[in-house]
C-alpha cells in the first residue's frame, strides 16, 4: 500500500492515522460530557481506530457540551454509506436528537437556553452534511427524515423563529445544489466516437489543407493552460460520494445495506473518458500527418505541451499526452522519432516511470501539493493528479484492509486514510482556474475527430510502411477490412 508522505493541512489529522483527531476524546485526556453514550470505540495513541456503527453514530451527534471534530464528521459521513443508507442514518440521528431534546425539556429558563444551544449545534451538523454531501438527500426518504429533524429542532426556538429561518435557508441551498448536479448529469458529454471512415483515414492524397492542432494553437504553454482549464472544469463535477463508490459499490458483504438503489453517477466515467480521448487525440494528430518533417514537429510540440502541463501541476493531461505518444501506432514511427530531440521526452518519461509504484511521480505530486499549500496565487495552487492512479490508491486501500475487524467493529483506521486522500483531492479541485478560456482551442480539443486504434495503425502504416512480416500481415488485413467496410 502506498501512503502519500505529503503533509496534511491543518484541518486534517496527521499521520500516523491523525495524531490530532478528536483531541478532546483521546485516551488519557479529559472527555467531554456526552451523556449516555456507547463506550466501545477503541483508541490507539489517542486516535479513534475502531468502533461499532452505533457508537460511531453516537459520536457524530452533538450534545449540549459536545460537538464532533469536523474531520470526524467528514470521515464518518463519507464512509457510513458503506454500512448504512443515508436515510437510515438520518433516522438514527433523529432518534438520538429526540432523546437529547427530551432530557433538556424541563421548562426552566436555564434549560430553554440549553435547548437553543443544542438546536444550534444540530443545525450546524445538518448544514455541514447538506453542503458536503448534498446527494445524500436526493431521495424522498432522506428529505423526509431531514424535515422531521428540522421540525423538532425548530420547536426549541419557537419564540423568535431564528432557527426556522436558518433551516429554511439551508433547505433552499440544498435544493439548489441538487438541481445543479441534476442539470450537469443531463447535459454530460456524449463520449466521442472514433473515426473509422476510410476516406478520412487513408492518405490517398496529400492533406495540405487539413486542419490540425498547430493551426489552432502553436504555443505549448497556451495549449497546456487550456488543457488545465478543461481538467479543472471536469474535476469540479466529481464529488466525495462519487469517489466513495469505489469502496461502497465493491463490497459484497455490505453492499445490500448501502446505496444500491441510487442512480448511477457518470462523473468518474466522463473524466476517465476525457483522459482516453486526449491520448487518442495526440496519437491521431501525429499519425495522420503525411510528411515526416511535419510529424516530427507535431511530436516535439506535444512533448513541449506535456512539459508545460508538468510545470503547471497538471499531471493528468501530462500523463494522457505521454500515453498517446507511447501507443504502438505512434511508437513504431522510428523514422519520425529518429528526428525528434528526445531529451525532454526522456525527462517526462522519468517522472512517469511506473517502477516502485510511480515513486518519481509521487515525489513530484508531493512537491506540487506543498507548493499549493503556501501559494499566494491560484496559478501556484494548481494540483491535478493522475486520476487513474488516484483511483487505484483508494481501490487498493479498500482491498488490503477489511471494513470490519474480527470483533465485528468497523475498521475506522482504514476510513481515516481513505478520507484523507479524498480530502486532498477535494481541496485541489476547488482551485479557481487562473487562465482565460479560449473557446476556439477548447472546441478543437473537445470535438476534433479522433481515430480508433484500428484507424491509428492504418494511418501509421500509411506514414511509415511495415518493417517486418508481422506488420505487413497486419497492414494487409487492416486495409482489406477498411476497404470492404460499407
Amino acid at each position: 500500500m502506498y501512503t502519500s508522505p505529503r503533509k496534511m493541512r491543518e484541518t486534517m489529522p496527521q499521520t500516523p492515522i491523525f495524531s490530532s483527531m478528536l483531541g478532546s476524546s483521546c485516551s488519557g485526556q479529559v472527555q467531554p460530557d456526552m451523556g449516555e453514550r456507547c463506550v466501545d470505540p477503541v483508541y490507539q495513541d489517542g486516535n479513534l481506530v475502531s468502533g461499532s456503527l452505533e457508537a460511531l453514530i453516537e459520536r457524530l451527534v452533538p450534545t449540549m457540551d459536545y460537538y464532533p471534530d469536523r474531520t470526524y464528521i467528514f470521515t464518518f459521513l463519507l464512509s457510513s454509506r458503506v454500512f448504512i443508507h443515508p436515510h437510515e442514518l438520518l433516522a438514527k440521528v433523529g432518534q438520538i436528537c429526540i432523546k437529547q431534546k427530551q432530557q433538556l425539556e424541563t421548562g426552566t429558563e436555564a434549560e430553554k437556553a440549553k435547548l437553543k444551544s443544542f438546536a444550534a449545534k444540530i443545525i450546524q451538523l445538518l448544514k455541514e452534511w447538506t453542503e458536503t454531501f448534498p446527494y445524500d438527500f436526493q431521495d424522498e426518504k432522506s428529505m423526509k427524515e431531514l424535515k422531521e429533524i428540522a421540525h423538532r429542532i425548530t420547536q426549541c426556538d419557537e419564540e423568535n423563529g431564528t432557527v426556522k429561518k436558518i433551516i429554511s435557508q439551508m433547505t433552499q441551498n440544498l435544493l439548489m445544489a441538487l438541481s445543479a448536479r441534476s442539470q450537469y448529469q443531463e447535459i454530460r458529454e456524449k463520449f466521442r466516437q472514433p473515426v473509422t471512415d476510410k476516406g478520412t483515414i487513408l492518405k490517398t492524397k496529400p492533406q495540405s489543407t487539413q486542419k490540425d492542432i498547430l493551426s489552432v494553437c502553436c504555443d505549448p504553454l497556451i495549449l497546456a493552460q487550456q488543457l488545465t482549464y478543461i481538467e479543472l472544469e471536469r474535476v469540479s463535477n466529481i464529488y466525495p460520494e462519487d469517489l466513495m463508490q469505489i469502496v461502497s459499490h465493491m463490497d459484497s458483504l455490505d453492499n445490500h445495506k448501502c446505496r444500491g438503489d441510487v442512480t448511477k453517477t457518470y462523473n468518474l466515467e466522463a473524466y476517465d473518458n476525457w483522459f482516453n480521448c486526449l491520448s487518442m487525440l495526440v496519437a491521431t494528430e501525429i499519425c495522420r500527418i503525411v510528411k515526416k518533417k511535419q510529424r516530427t514537429r507535431m511530436v516535439e510540440f506535444f512533448i513541449d505541451v506535456a512539459r508545460e502541463c508538468f510545470n503547471i501541476g497538471n499531471f493528468n493531461s501530462m500523463m494522457a499526452i505521454i500515453s498517446g505518444m507511447n501507443l504502438s501506432p505512434v511508437a513504431r514511427l522510428k523514422k519520425t522519432w529518429s528526428k525528434v530531440k528526445t531529451a525532454k521526452f526522456d525527462v517526462l518519461e522519468h517522472h512517469m516511470d511506473p517502477s516502485s509504484n510511480f515513486c518519481n511521480y509521487r515525489t513530484a505530486l508531493q512537491g506540487a501539493a506543498q507548493r499549493s499549500q503556501t501559494a499566494n496565487s491560484n496559478r501556484e495552487k494548481i494540483v491535478i493528479p493522475v486520476f487513474n492512479l488516484f483511483i487505484k490508491d483508494i481501490y487498493f486501500l479498500h482491498k488490503i484492509h477489511t471494513n470490519r475487524l474480527p470483533n465485528g467493529q468497523i475498521n475506522f483506521k482504514k476510513f481515516w486514510e481513505i478520507s484523507r486522500q479524498i480530502h486532498d483531492f477535494l481541496t485541489w479541485k476547488q482551485v479557481e482556474c487562473p487562465f482565460e478560456k479560449d473557446k476556439k482551442i477548447q472546441s478543437y480539443l473537445l470535438t476534433a475527430p479522433i481515430y480508433s486504434e484500428e484507424a491509428l495503425f492504418i494511418a501509421s502504416f500509411e506514414s511509415e510502411g511495415p518493417e517486418n512480416h508481422m506488420e505487413k500481415d497486419s497492414w494487409k488485413t487492416l486495409r482489406t477490412t477498411l476497404l470492404n467496410r460499407a
